[in-house]
């Protein structure tokens, strides 16, 4: 059985948490002090610690440290932070101190485990040996819909998944539209999760940072989440986002950018440094005109050709305009195309289940897949063992 500490001098606290985790299937492993807590987690070996901020003998962000301090670079045991301050320094101090969470009391049960296991399952023990110890590709692949409606967003949702299904590397998801993100409509997230915001309202990002703020997935990617209202979307700088983004770069295989329309500084900026552009656009007037405009706009700023791949969706819907007279009006190949499968999509876009992660075995997951299998070509490992050996 699953052992939680609960490290909290609240006699009342303690007994709502023990029963919980128990009707959840984990065993409770209680400490009343600072003290004790950091004695507890030495003996226990818990899997998680829920750790209150307010103890006496030694406070939470004091018990925090010296685990954090302790572990060095071995294993690491997820602490949630428990507090009743909602104040953003104090939950940054939190994050500072090694917390990767922290929740605001009274909270719900139903966030308390999801939180929980959403921890387990980052922090757990994984399988395939041969990735450990492998430096992170450090790619980085920005989806940029030509106009609203094209799919842009399913599709960057869904290659991300893919990209992790098919080739077991690391893959983070930003949602870059920073002022109106559909990632947590589309992935059935509440506003409660930690978002961009969280990382650039504190002093400074570094990579444990990120790690606290990042939010897993079931399918096993991690997001960076769009901050959950417009001011704060706005408050994101081009030198905050380049800064996140290089983090990033240093801890995943691939980082995938679902890049917002208008291309003003921010945007262009995670334009400038990503491996890949993926234009994703239909095959009807006004997105090809979009289309001939943003080719020529990158164009105009250097961008080289075989950097800007496009990405024709719903390839096999009755538009009147083919795939060949859609290539003769934009003088260039498109490059990959997804059919349309209007059903699938659209359940997958309401449910909050993306079609890659609950009907990965249906005709439009398999061609995301073979997708995700050309890009991986195109960027992985191999791509650089076949260009050296080119060279």
């Amino acid at each position: 059985m699953t052992k939680i500490l609960v490290i909290d001098d609240d006699p009342n606290v303690q007994r709502v948490l023990e029963y919980t985790l128990k009707q959840e299937g984990f065993e409770a492993v209680v400490a009343v002090d600072g003290a004790d807590g950091l004695k507890q987690w030495q003996e226990a070996a818990p899997a998680l610690i829920l750790l209150d901020v307010s103890l006496p003998v030694l406070d939470g962000y004091e018990v925090a440290k010296r685990i954090r301090a302790s572990e060095g670079g071995g294993a690491h045991v997820p602490i949630i932070m428990l507090t009743v301050d909602k104040d953003i320094e104090q939950k940054v101090r939190g994050l500072r101190a090694g917390a990767d969470d922290t929740l605001v009391k009274p909270f719900h049960r139903a966030e308390l485990v999801a939180r929980m296991r959403s921890l387990l399952a980052r922090f757990a023990p994984r399988e395939g040996v041969a990735l450990v110890g492998k430096p992170p590709l450090g790619r980085l692949l920005a989806f940029y819909g030509a106009k609203g409606g094209v799919g842009a967003t399913t599709i960057a949702i869904n290659a991300a998944i893919a990209l992790h299904k098919e080739t077991g590397r690391r893959v983070c998801l930003v949602d870059g539209a920073l002022q109106f993100g559909d990632h947590r409509v589309f992935l059935d997230l509440g506003l409660d999760r930690k978002s961009i915001y969280d990382l650039v309202s504190a002093p400074s990002v570094d990579a444990d940072l990120i790690k606290s703020v990042v939010v897993r997935h079931d399918s096993g990617i991690d997001l960076l989440l769009a901050p959950p209202s417009p001011e704060q979307g706005d408050s994101v700088t081009e030198a905050q986002m380049t800064t996140i983004l290089a983090q990033l770069r240093g801890l995943y295989d691939y980082v995938i950018v679902d890049v917002e329309k208008r291309l003003g500084d921010l945007t262009l900026s995670t334009l400038d440094h990503a491996d890949r552009i993926f234009v994703v656009m239909t095959a009807d007037l006004s997105c090809l005109k979009n289309v001939r405009l943003v080719l020529e706009a990158l164009g105009h700023v250097g961008y080289e050709q075989s950097r800007v791949k496009l990405v024709l969706n719903r390839s096999n819907a009755f538009t009147g305009i083919s795939v060949q007279s859609a290539e003769g009006a934009l003088k260039r190949t498109i490059e990959h195309k997804v059919t349309n499968e209007y059903r699938v999509a659209i359940s997958a876009q309401n449910s909050g289940d993306p079609f890659m992660h609950s009907k990965a075995d249906s005709p439009l997951g398999k061609e995301l897949l073979e997708f995700a299998r050309s890009i991986d070509k195109a960027l992985g490992p191999n791509a650089d063992k076949a260009a050296a050996a080119a060279s």
